[in-house]
Parts: C-alpha cells; sequence; structure tokens
C-alpha cells in the first residue's frame, strides 16, 4: 500500500497541507490541456523520474529547487500553477510552499503521474 510506505509525520504534513491547498484531479488537467487552457504544469519530482516520463507541456521544477526558482520561471504571481508529482502528496506540499510565497492559483494534482498513467493518458 502506498500509504504505508510513508512515515506518518510526512502524511501530517501532507494532510495539513491539504486543507489550505486546492486540489484537482487528473481528468480536469487532461481538459485543461486539451482546450489549451493558460497555465503552467509543473513536474515536482525527482530528476530521475522526470527524465523517464512526464505529461506532455509540463515543465520541471523538482519541489528541493521550487521555492528558489518558481519566481523567474513564473513571475505573475496570479498565473494558475498546477503541481504533480507520483502520488499528489510532494505536489500538495510544494503548492502549500508557493502558496506561501504569493502564488494564490497554485493546485496540486490528486493522483499524480501514477494516476495520470493508469488512465492510459499520454506521457512524453
Amino acid at each position: 500500500n502506498f500509504m504505508k510506505e510513508h512515515k506518518q509525520n510526512f502524511l501530517e504534513l501532507v494532510q495539513e497541507a491539504l486543507t489550505k491547498i486546492k486540489e484537482i484531479d487528473v481528468f480536469e488537467v487532461r481538459s485543461k490541456l486539451e482546450n489549451q487552457e493558460d497555465f503552467l504544469l509543473v513536474d515536482v519530482r525527482e530528476e530521475s523520474e522526470w527524465s523517464e516520463g512526464k505529461i506532455p507541456g509540463a515543465i520541471y521544477l523538482g519541489k528541493g529547487i521550487i521555492e528558489r526558482d518558481i519566481e523567474s520561471t513564473e513571475p505573475n504571481k496570479n498565473k494558475e500553477i498546477i503541481l504533480y508529482c507520483q502520488g499528489g502528496f510532494r505536489s500538495a506540499l510544494a503548492a502549500e510552499s508557493i502558496q506561501n510565497m504569493g502564488y494564490k492559483n497554485s493546485i496540486s494534482m490528486s493522483g499524480g503521474f501514477s494516476e495520470w498513467t493508469n488512465n492510459n493518458f499520454p506521457v512524453t
């Protein structure tokens, strides 16, 4: 079970983050991509995960560097930014973090990349 692999403190951090941020599911994200809506899709996984496959149109800003690099990547703090990781936990923490930096429309994709691939959605 994916949930059991994580230490309790990590899950508590994630649960707290989820009370403060917005989430969107993979179907909504795919629809936004297909409709060519104006948003930034950010992969916050490790570089090794990113290199194995990603959602088309995503950019890479790993969870370890997102706070450092988000402002030079996207200076507009009103921009809708959708973040994803493998399962939706790290992206929730990253969304909360950049929300604290003033990015009001930061959203975590629930289920993450694994949910994306489980639905056989396109991957590059």
